[in-house]
């Protein structure tokens, strides 16, 4: 039977590839994102997927984009709250309370609100699959990104609640870990990185995976298939998890 899939910044990156590969298997999904442009292009080249422009920190139009996918499909049976963002590089006296609130906001906040949703539909139904993004960084920490690894810590701690909450309406939440993953927005982390730290780009490249014991970057393949895994029957007694996918982190960068 066709799943009733909602991911949150489905655009580009993870959550496009978590959407490609649900809508492959015949699954009906339902995208949003803030990023006009990204979600023009993803909607051409994917036009059995449901797209609406919604930055997930803003209520009214979450409420708006969920409304829509409530009032056709009736509910949700998995749900990505995917939308995160990297945030700036930098010792934490340098910086700024706006890029602070930003980086919180989207990766933790806008989990809340599209958890906040998934959670109301799913326990009315009975049954449901809620799966956040946060990171190695949420449960190691990151120098120099204070920011994403709070707000990364935060969604675990939301999980883990969420799990507890919704476990006896028979709705599993779990938490995937990324770790250092390969494509341009890890591109543009390197650069800021090297930036703040004065070592060269190579330098911080090699950093990220020598911390990891498989020495490997992590494909956004790998990551959607453990969220398909997940949202499986196979998976069907898993729920409250950090699950990493990073080759087994050692020790945070420094």
């Amino acid at each position: 039977m066709s799943r009733r899939v909602v991911i949150t910044g489905g655009a580009t990156g993870l959550g496009a590839r978590m959407a490609e590969r649900f809508a492959e298997l015949g699954d009906r999904v339902a995208v949003c994102d803030a990023d006009r442009k990204s979600l023009d292009d993803f909607a051409e080249a994917n036009p059995s997927i449901m797209v609406r422009v919604a930055d997930v920190r803003d209520e009214a139009a979450m409420d708006a984009f969920l409304g829509e996918v409530e009032a056709e499909w009736g509910g949700a049976d998995v749900v990505c709250a995917n939308a995160g963002i990297g945030g700036p590089a930098g010792r934490i006296e340098d910086i700024g309370y706006q890029d602070w609130q930003d980086t919180v906001a989207v990766s933790l906040f806008g989990s809340y609100l599209t958890c906040r949703w998934a959670a109301r539909v799913m326990r009315a139904q009975g049954s449901g699959v809620l799966i956040l993004t946060s990171s190695t960084a949420g449960q190691w920490g990151l120098p120099h990104r204070t920011p994403y690894s709070a707000a990364k810590w935060g969604v675990i701690g939301l999980m883990k609640t969420l799990a507890m909450e919704l476990g006896p309406a028979g709705v599993r939440v779990n938490a995937i870990c990324p770790g250092a993953v390969e494509g341009e927005r890890m591109e543009r982390v390197l650069a800021n990185e090297a930036a703040v730290s004065g070592r060269d780009i190579e330098e911080v490249r090699r950093k990220f995976t020598s911390v990891s014991s498989m020495g490997t970057w992590v494909t956004s393949d790998d990551i959607a298939e453990t969220v398909l895994w997940l949202a499986s029957d196979a998976a069907a007694r898993v729920s409250g998890q950090a699950i990493a996918i990073d080759g087994h982190t050692e020790t945070s960068r420094s």
